[in-house]
């Protein structure tokens, strides 16, 4: 059965970032209608821990749920857009996978990128994601876990560390990359 994308790219106007997963995990594990829904990922912890000193900042510990309505406010202000690099995926397992996950239809990237002229920087959080940039703006060698490479002409590809917790990399070591690439970006 073929899955098709059940979110709109978000990408605020003033975006100096595209950050681009694989694709959403099964709705049943979502924790809210929006990007990394999935209670247990820590995207939104590693986040609020960068930007606040707080991985709770975004975290509604009663509700077992994230902030949307702060997350959204704070993608914004700050310039951040999300979405992923398959339009169109067959789950081989039912469950997030990128290992389990065949993308049937990728995303037009530079088209994403024509929505939001200030970006300078796509950032990946998984090894599917990476490849599939690289694959699509012609980059041979996917760059290092933590590290950058160029894309072309004032564009950069930081590959960060998932946010998954079945990626093997303590918390505060995410954050270390987290926090170093977007002191890059936005200075």
């Amino acid at each position: 059965m073929i899955e098709r994308h059940p979110l709109r790219p978000f990408l605020p106007a003033n975006a100096k970032v595209l950050f681009l997963g694989s694709f959403p995990p099964p709705q049943k594990r979502w924790s809210m209608d929006f990007y990394y829904p999935n209670f247990i990922n820590d995207h939104w912890r590693i986040e609020g821990e960068v930007w606040f000193a707080d991985k709770n900042h975004f975290v509604d510990a009663t509700n077992k749920c994230f902030k949307k309505d702060e997350i959204v406010d704070f993608l914004n202000k700050k310039g951040i857009a999300l979405y992923d690099t398959a339009e169109a995926v067959r789950r081989l397992k039912d469950n997030a996978s990128d290992a389990f996950l065949e993308i049937v239809e990728p995303t037009d990237i530079r088209a994403l990128l024509k929505h939001i002229p200030s970006c300078r920087a796509i950032a990946t959080t998984g090894e599917k994601a990476t490849g599939e940039v690289c694959q699509h703006f012609g980059v041979e060698k996917l760059p290092a876990v933590g590290s950058k490479t160029e894309l072309e002409a004032g564009l950069w590809l930081y590959r960060l560390p998932s946010s998954s917790r079945a990626y093997p990399l303590a918390f505060d070591k995410k954050v270390e990359a987290y926090r170093k690439a977007f002191e890059e970006i936005f200075g």
